[in-house]
């Protein structure tokens, strides 16, 4: 006799709940990235078409993973939850060597996926290659003599040069780790490296200014950030790369709850007066709930697992 009376009172209550407290959302990277301009896009329209209250708290530091601490150590409330990116929820936990100071499945639940922005390979102005064929060929016809820089060892930027050289047939490249995207860009302007894989909003600028030069977009489609832009699945179809940012919540979150802040933010996502915004940084809405977005990491984590062994990448 209990058990519909339990099933009741659960039902009541996914109906029930609401926002009565500000929604925190951590981020742990600094104001202005990616990240950080996603939630508060997401804070803005939920505020705007319901009248919540969300703030966005900027907590960096240890690879974004003291945000996502914070998240995982927070109340089970629904009233903070935090950005995870592809790099901190399907890279590390495949890489062998990542720091990461928590157990991702075991204190942390997906939420939904929020965004998504296609990576490009850009190339020095003066390469011996104009399109991805010539790439190819010219890797092969001189093996180890092109070069990708990466944010370092372990890193997304990384393995999507390995998994580049991997679809392409085995290319034999040299890697070269930095310390952050900026001089990794700025020595493939300088023409002291071959390539580099990154977000298309991080790159189009110097593109345009006539410093590197984007062989190709890891995409399917084109990005509404430079739709001109050739794609590198035309080529090597394997190589849809999207660096994605989602919503995740402390493990043990109610179903209800959890069902109703995907709602919020999956819509605050689609909201028509988000779209400018989001085209500006290259970005598209993804529309997975909680179940669809944790099928996703997987997927990728399988993916990105499959090319740091073959490409015997390790973290450092």
């Amino acid at each position: 006799m209990a058990a519909p009376l339990v099933l009741v009172a659960a039902s009541a209550r996914a109906q029930q709940w609401v926002p009565k407290h500000p929604i925190k959302i951590l981020v742990g990277y600094a104001p202005g990235g990616t990240a950080d301009i996603a939630a508060r896009l997401a804070a803005d329209s939920i505020q705007r078409l319901h009248g919540y209250t969300v703030v966005v708290d900027n907590k960096t530091g240890a690879g974004g993973f003291i945000a996502l601490k914070a998240v995982a150590q927070s109340p089970l409330d629904g009233y903070t939850v935090g950005i995870g990116i592809m790099g901190q929820l399907a890279v590390g936990p495949v890489v062998p060597g990542s720091q990461i100071p928590l157990d991702l499945d075991k204190e942390l639940v997906p939420i939904c996926n929020l965004v998504g922005v296609p990576m490009a390979l850009i190339v020095r102005i003066d390469a011996p290659f104009k399109t991805v064929p010539e790439l190819v060929a010219y890797a092969k016809a001189n093996p180890g003599k092109v070069t990708y820089a990466s944010t370092g060892l372990g890193s997304t930027n990384q393995l999507g040069a390995e998994f580049l050289a991997a679809e392409a047939g085995g290319l034999k490249l040299n890697h070269i780790p930095y310390r952050g995207g900026a001089p990794a860009v700025a020595d493939v302007a300088a023409g002291q490296v071959d390539l580099f894989f990154g977000n298309i909003s991080e790159l189009i600028g110097q593109a345009r200014g006539g410093r590197v030069r984007v062989l190709a977009l890891a995409s399917t489609k084109p990005s509404p950030l430079a739709p001109e832009l050739p794609l590198l699945t035309k080529d090597i179809p394997a190589l849809d790369i999207n660096n994605w940012f989602g919503l995740v919540g402390p493990a043990g979150l109610p179903a209800d709850i959890k069902g109703v802040l995907a709602k919020l933010f999956l819509e605050a996502m689609s909201d028509p007066k988000n779209a400018e915004a989001l085209a500006q940084q290259g970005l598209e809405p993804i529309a997975q709930g909680p179940e669809a977005f944790a099928a996703y990491i997987q997927k990728d984590r399988e993916r990105w697992g499959k090319v740091a062994r073959e490409g015997n990448v390790r973290a450092q």
